[in-house]
């Protein structure tokens, strides 16, 4: 290495560790704020009516003000910070949740690996790391995310941890995540990191600049979960018993394939096949009901960050309408997100999505070309999929596109939900706290 890259290396890690104490000073002010509202509001309420509202997150602070809940258009979450400003109530087509479609039950889904993980991953933080990431279970913490690089998230980032925290971390993933999700958040922070260097941008893209926050204390009988958060990558994985729900999940690129140390990286390709071999299975006359529009705008999705309460008919095409083989090739785009869990996870959440089948519905805009740019939406009362095909965005320098031209295969954002009030699992925690005698106490 020459002086001058010594140079420039010492000047950057020194930009980086103010960048992360201002960071670690914000989140050690929100966190204690997210604690006392949650122990004030236990305090004043008292009883099985506090731990409800807990539940319901009808008590969780909101970090510092801003304007709308939603960020940039479609909700993908603005520059800088937003934060919660509404109660959270889940995705719902009228405003109006449909009950009794999430019940606590026996899944015979093996959670001990994830609870045995995250607790090394805890016991190997600092004192102070574990302060500024550990929230409570019902903690509006979870609400708090967005794809966007310069988001200021909470929690303790890559770049905090030593090679051995980070090492717990990475175990953490392998244990909730399959080969293919753990590999599809690996190539995301590649590529995020191989796309700074090509612009020059390594203090915003990089593949240290993600977060962890863990929610609750991790136990096989009482709620807890964690998130993975930054740039273009997403993970909320809540736990309950043996019943996981591992949504919102963000998975995005820009650039979707690019050389990194020799090797091609190609990372979102799956839910754009799946998704282009779904609408080319359609009759003509299918699709003339399921193509909302042959041209797509730059960002369509309606369910990004900061659109936990997002209000959306159904629109499309009806399940009911479809043969068996279509119907496989539209679960099979769900499929894609749902098999980055584990294979019982999975196998669980693609059961409970699979008896919806006849009434999810699917929309689409833009081309059905193998290269056409295009968006689609997958919705149904207990799931909710976009795959949007972006004009470039701040990464376009690095390949070759000018930022603000027409939407590509290059620059893909993706979103799994699930709506009804089951994001994040609170559905499941308003029964638990509901139901548990040792919170059921007046």
């Amino acid at each position: 290495m020459t002086e001058l890259d010594a140079g420039k290396t010492e000047a950057h890690e020194r930009e980086r560790e103010a960048g992360r104490r201002a960071h670690a000073s914000r989140r050690t002010f929100m966190r204690k704020v997210f604690f006392a509202s949650g122990a004030t509001a236990v305090a004043t309420m008292g009883g099985a009516g506090a731990w409800a509202a807990l539940a319901d997150d009808s008590t969780g602070a909101t970090g510092a003000p801003s304007g709308a809940p939603s960020g940039a258009p479609g909700g993908a979450g603005g520059p800088g910070n937003q934060a919660i400003t509404e109660d959270f109530f889940g995705l719902t087509t009228d405003g109006r949740r449909v009950d009794d479609l999430f019940a606590i039950h026996s899944t015979g889904v093996a959670t001990a690996p994830v609870i045995s993980a995250a607790k090394a991953f805890l016991a190997g933080l600092t004192d102070d790391q574990r302060a500024s990431t550990q929230f409570t279970v019902h903690s509006t913490e979870w609400r708090l995310w967005s794809n966007v690089d310069s988001y200021e998230r909470q929690g303790v980032s890559l770049a905090d941890l030593s090679d051995a925290q980070k090492a717990l971390g990475s175990a953490l993933l392998k244990a909730a995540l399959s080969a293919d999700g753990l590999e599809t958040t690996e190539r995301i922070r590649r590529i995020n990191q191989a796309a700074g260097e090509a612009i020059g941008n390594t203090k915003s893209f990089n593949e240290d600049a993600y977060f962890w926050t863990v929610m609750g204390t991790p136990s096989a009988t009482e709620p807890w979960g964690f998130q993975f958060d930054g740039h273009h990558l997403v993970i909320n994985y809540f736990v309950l018993g043996d019943q996981v729900v591992m949504s919102p999940c963000f998975w995005g690129s820009e650039p979707t394939s690019m050389k990194v140390d020799g090797e091609t990286v190609t990372v979102c390709h799956e839910e754009v096949a799946a998704s282009l071999a779904f609408i080319n299975s359609l009759t003509a006359a299918q699709q003339k009901v399921a193509i909302a529009s042959s041209t797509k705008s730059n960002e369509s999705m309606k369910a990004g960050a900061f659109s936990d309460n997002a209000v959306q008919a159904y629109e499309g095409l009806r399940g009911d309408k479809l043969t068996t083989v279509q119907k496989k090739r539209l679960l099979a785009i769900v499929e894609v997100f749902v098999s980055r869990a584990k294979a019982d996870v999975a196998r669980a959440r693609m059961a409970e999505i699979s008896r919806h089948v006849a009434d999810t519905y699917v929309t689409w805009a833009g081309g059905i070309a193998d290269d056409s740019a295009f968006y689609v939406r997958v919705h149904s009362p207990v799931v909710w999929v976009e795959v949007d095909c972006q004009g470039p965005g701040p990464l376009a320098g690095a390949y070759g596109a000018t930022q603000g031209g027409d939407p590509t295969q290059l620059h893909v954002h993706s979103i799994i939900r699930t709506p009804n009030g089951n994001d994040y699992g609170k559905e499941l925690l308003r029964q638990h706290y509901l139901t548990s005698p040792h919170h059921n106490r007046s």
